[in-house]
């Protein structure tokens, strides 16, 4: 019991956000995005609605989602604060990720609030995170403006909502260690 939680404490406290800059270029396999999948799989979820729902983008398809995200950037930017230079780095996170995974979510308000569902996709999400670092794959996950756009381009059903997108890549960084403030500082307990 006591290796299990060391070894989980390890993985959690030096999960970091890798982004794609830093990416080697090293195709992560179909194998290893599958079981990082599976992993989210198995996030809470209220009344086992189970809403996330994942696109993979690998190969040509991520080049294609990028120049859409590009695209809608441009579309959807007023002129006075469009730049250039970060319409171009939208293709190239792109071409520098192995993999860009669309975080969906199939909202059931019939069931649940949509921010309970919103809730499983991030605990999802962030068993997505734990398996990649404990794979040495690096992750984060990104939610620029445009995924409000999306829908049509990622075929979304009438409930389905995305929620951002997850880039993944082997990486070299050195390990960082984390910015955190005291947990002491967010505590408040009550005994009587």
């Amino acid at each position: 019991m006591e290796e299990e939680i060391t070894v989980l404490t390890n993985i959690i406290q030096r999960r970091r956000s890798i982004f794609p800059v830093s990416y080697t270029g090293q195709e992560v396999p179909v194998a290893v995005i599958k079981q990082i999948l599976e992993s989210a799989n198995y996030a809470p979820t209220h009344k086992l609605t189970e809403p996330w729902r994942f696109i993979v983008f690998r190969n040509e398809g991520k080049i294609k989602l990028g120049k859409e995200l590009a695209r809608l950037y441009k579309e959807t930017t007023p002129a006075h604060q469009f730049l250039q230079k970060k319409q171009d780095s939208i293709v190239e996170k792109a071409e520098q990720s192995s993999c860009i995974i669309t975080l969906n979510a199939q909202l059931n308000s019939d069931k649940v609030p949509e921010w309970e569902e919103l809730a499983a996709l991030a605990c999802a999400v962030q068993n997505m995170a734990l398996t990649a670092e404990a794979l040495k794959v690096g992750a984060y996950w990104s939610s620029p403006g445009m995924i409000a756009d999306l829908k049509e381009y990622l075929n979304l059903g009438t409930t389905e909502k995305c929620f951002g997108l997850f880039y993944m890549g082997y990486h070299n960084e050195e390990p960082r260690a984390a910015k955190r403030t005291p947990i002491e500082e967010k505590i408040k307990w009550v005994e009587s």
